[in-house]
């Protein structure tokens, strides 16, 4: 029996030194020995939690299955997580944006360049890529769907 296992993020704060800010709040179902962990509406958040979920991924045999948005700092997954354990579906979509630090006296996003060049480095060189054709990253967010996903990414059983 497999676990299906939906993440989705809801906006919290900030990642000291940075970057955009939220919490996991996740939806498990109960299975056995292998496991999948469905991407089905993720705005992204905090980079850490998103960098230790996915670290802990790649270190088993979970698949990730990217069934909806998966947005900001979802994206990471992108060059942590072996390809041959990621899958997509038609309605799979990877927005990317510059990174950004919640100022508490101006209460708004601050972009920051240091954080986007540190994010920049997690993306695999076919990500990095497809940004630079797309204008870099920038505070408006640019998405990824359709034959450009695919082509990096197979399509789910």
């Amino acid at each position: 029996m497999q676990e299906n296992r939906k993440l989705t993020v809801g906006f919290r704060g900030i990642l000291a030194g940075a970057l955009a800010a939220s919490v996991f709040g996740a939806l498990f179902i109960a299975g056995a020995a292998s496991a999948d962990m469905q991407i089905v509406n993720d705005p992204g958040g905090e980079v850490s939690s998103y960098l230790r979920t996915f670290y802990k991924v790649r270190a088993t045999d979970e698949r990730i299955v990217i069934d909806g948005p998966c947005l900001s700092a979802c994206t990471l997954l992108t060059g942590i997580v072996p390809r041959d354990h990621v899958c997509v579906t038609r309605r799979a979509v990877l927005g990317f944006h510059a990174a950004s630090y919640y100022n508490d006296v101006s209460r708004s996003l601050v972009p920051t360049r240091a954080g986007t060049r540190l994010v920049m480095r997690f993306y695999p060189p076919e990500i990095r890529a497809w940004i630079d054709r797309h204008g870099g990253l920038t505070p408006q967010l640019i998405t990824m769907r359709g034959r450009d996903l695919a082509a990096l990414y197979p399509p789910c059983p």
